[in-house]
């Protein structure tokens, strides 16, 4: 790593993306640390330069907006190269598809995986011209089953672990590594701002920490990885679902989704 070298964490201002800038800092990785919420950001930024001495920068940044991934990628690399991008950003909604409001379900979207795409494709042809480099896209178990009640984001986290295997199998021998981290429900803020915070899959049992996804994500990408999925309760979930029919899947899905 060069003074020059740096990682990018998207959605970075709290849960599992404030957690995979610290794995990045511990790592002895300067970092760019970018979310909606500056003054949140500019807190984590401090932290990581007091507590591990490197390098951390904060930005701005909508990624629902159209020209939000663009931005924040000419704002990233000003000056530096970014050698991991870890695309964490996310949103979720919780109800039935016919009563969702299109605008939410299309930001769902636009930062699920227009933004996320976007930043792939801005970062990969510099790191197969330098002959190394890493993309660490959160997607989640949810990627592996229909979700009634959730529909458009089980949609576009099947979108995010299908487009990271086949990127990944395009950049063998290049250097560049692409690695899909899919946890299941995790202690964060999510479950809220997707107003499910009393849905059964929360109440059910002690969620994982944020903690301990970031860790497991981030050994994943370092290894180089192409899916990681942490905790033996969704190994075995993502196992059962490959076992039994797509409706069952959706029937077991729908019944933890409910309040």
């Amino acid at each position: 790593m060069t003074d020059t070298t740096w990682t990018l964490v998207t959605g970075a201002s709290e849960g599992i993306g404030k957690e995979l800038a610290r794995c990045a800092a511990k790592s002895r990785r300067n970092v760019i640390v970018a979310a909606r919420s500056k003054e949140k950001l500019d807190a984590l930024a401090d932290e990581l330069t007091q507590q591990y001495g490197v390098q951390a920068v904060a930005i701005e940044a909508d990624l629902a907006a159209r020209d939000g991934a663009a931005k924040l990628w000419e704002a990233a690399t000003a000056g530096r190269t970014v050698d991991i991008l870890v695309n964490n950003a996310g949103l979720g909604r919780n109800g039935p598809f016919a009563d969702g409001e299109w605008p939410r379900e299309l930001t769902s979207i636009d930062v699920n995986v227009t933004a996320l795409t976007e930043l792939m494709k801005l970062a990969i042809p510099g790191m197969v011209e330098r002959g190394d480099g890493r993309i660490l896209n959160v997607a989640s178990v949810a990627a592996f089953t229909p979700g009634p009640g959730m529909a458009v984001y089980h949609a576009t986290k099947s979108y995010v672990l299908s487009l990271s295997h086949a990127v990944d199998a395009e950049l063998d021998k290049t250097g560049v590594s692409i690695t899909a981290l899919c946890p299941g429900a995790t202690e964060s803020n999510f479950f809220n701002d997707a107003d499910m915070g009393d849905a059964t899959i929360v109440k059910m049992r002690k969620l994982p920490s944020a903690k301990s996804v970031a860790e497991a994500g981030w050994s994943g990408a370092i290894t180089r990885k192409t899916v990681v999925v942490p905790g033996a309760d969704n190994k075995i979930t993502v196992a059962f679902s490959k076992l039994v029919p797509a409706r069952v899947s959706a029937a077991i899905a729908q019944r933890l989704l409910s309040r």
